[in-house]
């Protein structure tokens, strides 16, 4: 009997579940996409319990489809949106309030409070990220201040908090384990990545009791069992990372240098920095890119917060065409060299900018200016903004990767991947499994489980579906990221 590995793959659009074989082929998988709240202008919230359901009804709809029982399933991995944080009963797992989601900028004063009060310098040396309102800390800080009786019930022990892997695993095991891994405890700028432990100058500093905190475990780690009444059987859960560091354990960038970038609701781009914890001149984030057998590896990271989000405005906003599948043809249809520039500054600028502040726009609008040539602009602003990142990276390690390895939704439109690799002059690497993050999740838990022997039986894996070379001259790439970069320029709120 063939034997397979279950992967939970919750994101910020929807979750999904996934069950791999042994050589990394996805055999079946189910997803639901759950609803997005937006109290106020800046703000995004998850109902826990929608994240929940989601999750569970997957899972039971991927067994069903593939027809197998539960025990031909070895074991399971999580991976997960980052930074989104909950609070919850410890006693009923009750959520206290909607999940807050990493997009939320609602906490952007009290960032920008702390960064005038010389507090910058003290985060970033222990935890490798800025003040911002993207991480964790302030958004739990903003739970306890906000929620009637938060703080009061979290001093007496009474609360949890996590990251959404922190929330499922507990509710998988009936509130038996409250743990997260090192990749996601790194993303909460309430964890020393040096020393590996929770923080007790930066728990002071945002004013957060330790005793919500949840033990932070390797990436392939024994995380408990999956109670049976929700599966139909015990099944332990031996894999976690943030989806971002799944993704680079999908695409087995596991030597320094090697790196991916990821398209899903926003855009990731990793370079393994390996046991170097490096500090980016560039306000790009160090951060851990997975921690197995107490050992953790480093990775510099940009981060996008609106990639594919993009695309679901222009479809669910705009409603400019019915499908995302839809967005290829229509960016064949514009001429070469356009000059509409999409910025899609929804939730603020991400890396290297950090404003929180900044506003979508479009710009370059002429009378011929249809339909087919927004949407194109909506799909460069992704390689505009991997473009912004490979600079900062090329300038803090010498070099940037020569060769992407991408992964994501997105990366299905061969037009988008082609302009990608005209836009940062290297080659693009698309992989058969475009599900890495998924894969990632697998593997750890494959690692854990003895499915694998290292790190390199599972390199072997890695396939190439197709290689987009650059083709652009290079006096017209540069003529169009300069155009870029002026339109970012003027969505900027300190300009």
């Amino acid at each position: 009997m063939t034997d397979y590995l279950l992967a939970i793959d919750q994101g910020t659009t929807s979750s999904r579940a996934i069950l791999f074989d042994r050589d990394g082929a996805s055999v079946a998988s189910a997803q639901r996409e759950f609803p997005q709240h937006f109290p106020h202008d800046g703000w995004v919230e998850h109902d826990p319990e929608a994240i929940w359901e989601s999750v569970l009804t997957t899972c039971r709809e991927v067994i069903e489809r593939a027809g197998i029982g539960l025990d031909a399933i070895i074991g399971v991995g999580i991976t997960n949106q980052r930074e989104t944080t909950l609070l919850w009963d410890r006693k009923t797992g009750e959520p206290l309030h909607n999940a807050i989601v990493w997009q939320d900028r609602r906490t952007a004063d009290a960032c920008q409070a702390l960064r005038d009060s010389g507090h910058l310098e003290t985060v970033q040396a222990r935890t490798g990220l800025l003040i911002d309102p993207y991480f964790s800390a302030t958004k739990l800080a903003w739970l306890l201040d906000h929620v009637e009786d938060a703080r009061e019930r979290a001093e007496r022990g009474e609360l949890a908090f996590g990251t959404v892997d922190t929330f499922l695993i507990w509710r998988l095991t009936g509130g038996r384990v409250h743990a997260t891994d090192a990749t996601n405890a790194s993303r909460t700028a309430l964890f020393n990545i040096h020393e590996q432990r929770w923080d007790p100058v930066l728990l002071e500093l945002f004013d957060i009791p330790a005793s919500l905190l949840p033990e932070v475990k390797d990436s392939s780690d024994d995380f408990g069992v999956i109670d049976p009444e929700w599966l139909g059987g015990e099944l332990p859960i031996a894999g976690v990372a943030g989806d971002q560091q799944a993704a680079l354990v999908g695409q087995a960038c596991f030597s320094p240098g090697m790196g991916k970038s990821t398209y899903g609701t926003g855009c990731f781009m990793i370079v393994n920095t390996g046991d170097s914890a490096e500090t980016s001149r560039n306000r790009l984030l160090t951060t851990v890119a997975y921690r197995l057998n107490g050992r953790p590896t480093y990775a510099m990271e940009g981060s996008i917060f609106v990639a594919g989000a993009t695309v679901q405005w222009l479809r669910d906003g705009l409603q400019l065409f019915e499908s995302a599948a839809e967005t290829e043809a229509l960016a064949r249809q514009t001429r070469a060299g356009h000059s509409v520039y999409l910025v899609p500054a929804f939730t603020g600028l991400g890396a290297p900018h950090w404003d929180p502040k900044a506003r979508g726009a479009i710009f370059g609008l002429t009378r011929d200016t249809g339909i087919a040539e927004i949407v194109a602009a909506g799909l460069q602003a992704v390689c505009y903004q991997t473009r912004d990142l490979q600079v900062c990276m090329s300038d803090d390690m010498a070099a940037a990767p020569a060769t992407l390895r991408v992964d994501g939704g997105m990366v299905a439109n061969s037009w988008v991947m082609q302009f990608l690799a005209d836009m940062l002059g290297v080659e693009v690497d698309r992989p058969t499994v475009l599900e890495t993050t998924a894969l990632g999740a697998a593997y750890l838990a494959g690692l854990r489980l003895g499915w694998y022997r290292d790190l390199d039986e599972i390199a072997e894996l890695w396939q190439c579906e197709r290689r987009f070379t650059p083709q652009m001259p290079e006096e017209e790439r540069e003529r169009l990221y300069r155009g870029w970069l002026e339109a970012v320029e003027r969505v900027r709120s300190d300009r």
